[in-house]
This record gives C-alpha cells, structure tokens and sequence, in this order.
C-alpha cells in the first residue's frame, strides 16, 4: 500500500469539492431548503456503498447535524427490506427505487441520486420516475458523471477515475457541507 499517494489522491479530491464543486453545492443546499420550506421532502438513493452513504445522509437531516433544530424530512429508499425484496421479486432489482419515488415523490421534492460510475440502472430508472413527478434531482456521482450527468439538475461529479473510495469520500464531504449548509439556510424556518 503506498500511503503517500493515497494522501495525494484524498488531498486532490478534498480541494476538487472545496473548490470546483462549491458552486454546485451550494445550490443543491438551496434546492434543498426551498424543497423543506415548502413541505416538501428529500428522497435518497443508491447502491452499496452509496445506500450506506444515503442513509447517513437522511439520518443528519431527520435527526441534527451541528446545530438543534427541527427535523427534516428525508427518507432513504434503500432501508425497508420488504419494499426491496417485494419489487426485486415481482418486478425486478432495476424498479427498487423507481417504484418507491412513484409512491412517495411530489413535485417540488428532491431525489438525491447517489452513483460512484453514474450507471446504476436502479438509480437511473428513480431519476426518471423524479422527472415525471416533476421533482427536482442532485446527483452525485465520480468519474465522468456516467448517465447521471445529463439526467441531474444539479451535478456534483468526483472526477477521480482511479479509485472509487476517493470517489465515497468526496461524497462524505460534500453530504457534510450539505447539512451544514442547509442548517444555515434553514435557520430562520
């Protein structure tokens, strides 16, 4: 294992969401706070390491972050095993998220889409459910942005190539200037 470039490769990543990825940031957290002004909420999904990182997510959001404050309202897509199983059974792996936005999605709510290749059938299908409920949709995804990018209304796109942890860990820093943001930007609701 070579440490150095591993620091180097975090390093890159870490000035990469500081810098290029602020504006997008930025107005994600503002789509986000308009979304829960409204009433609205915010759906997440993804897969592996991502549905990890979309739990995380909706946990800082319903629960706290920095600051006490009320909830907001996120939900995970990936967390109720009998919703998965039923559709991956019925249906198939591809419609998990898909059906949960179609029974779940408003117009003016927000879909988190989260996708280290920005490939993921599943993620993609949910985008396109979003889309037809006129919701709006962030997506976060590494490489070149895979399908995800032309699909996002917000594109927040980790351009390592090499390793997708480098990839999780942008995304970990970007969720975390997402919640502190919002907090910000919510304060006053």
């Amino acid at each position: 294992m070579n440490w150095d470039a591993i620091a180097a490769e975090h390093r890159a990543v870490v000035e990469q969401v500081v810098g290029a990825l602020r504006p997008a940031i930025e107005e994600a957290a503002e789509r986000m706070a308009i979304c829960l002004k409204a009433g609205g909420k915010v759906l997440l999904c993804g897969n592996g390491g991502s549905a990890a990182d979309a739990q995380h997510i909706a946990g800082e959001f319903v629960n706290r972050f920095l600051r006490e404050r009320r909830p907001y309202a996120a939900v995970a897509l990936t967390t109720d095993s009998s919703i998965l199983t039923a559709v991956g059974n019925d249906y198939s792996f591809e419609q998990v998220f898909e059906k949960q936005v179609e029974a779940l999605g408003n117009p003016g709510d927000v879909l988190i889409a989260i996708s280290t290749s920005g490939r993921a059938a599943n993620v993609l299908r949910a985008v396109r459910a979003a889309r037809a409920r006129r919701m709006t949709v962030i997506a976060l995804t590494g490489g070149t942005g895979g399908d995800l990018a032309d699909a996002a209304d917000c594109l927040l796109c980790v351009s390592c190539t090499r390793h997708t942890p480098r990839i999780q860990e942008g995304h970990l820093l970007i969720y975390h200037a997402f919640c502190e943001r919002l907090e910000e930007l919510m304060e006053d609701s």
